[in-house]
């Protein structure tokens, strides 16, 4: 009796998420076919038809889980301890220099195999 469901359930996402398509390939379309229309009309429409496809994907299991996920990953934002600005600085400012003496190895170690191949070659 579980497969049944399950089966009735999965055919009625698939048609879910095609309607959701649809929905995107008409805005989109729509949105082309009436270049000359008024444009926030346009936007509107574009932005309508986003909405109600995005409404009907969110009551499929897929869906279901996508919004669950964003509600957990909100809750561990919130607990997320966030640095002060002086510390973002801070740390911005020792990345800087760290990438800029590693740059000038680089450059350096660069600048010697250059001579060492010179020599090798007779270039």
């Amino acid at each position: 009796m579980t497969t049944n469901t399950e089966n009735q359930s999965n055919s009625l996402d698939m048609v879910k998420w095609g309607v959701a398509a649809l929905l995107v390939a008409a805005a989109v379309i729509g949105n082309q076919f009436y270049t000359d229309a008024n444009v926030v009309a346009r936007v509107a429409g574009v932005i309508i038809a986003f909405a109600i496809a995005g409404i009907i994907a969110l009551q499929t299991v897929k869906g279901k889980q996508a919004q669950s996920f964003a509600r957990e990953a909100q809750i561990e934002v919130r607990k997320v301890v966030w640095p002060t600005r002086q510390e973002a600085l801070n740390t911005t400012f020792i990345v800087l220099a760290a990438t800029a003496v590693m740059a000038l190895i680089l450059w350096g170690l660069d600048a010697v195999l250059l001579r060492v191949v010179n020599l090798i070659t007779g270039v």
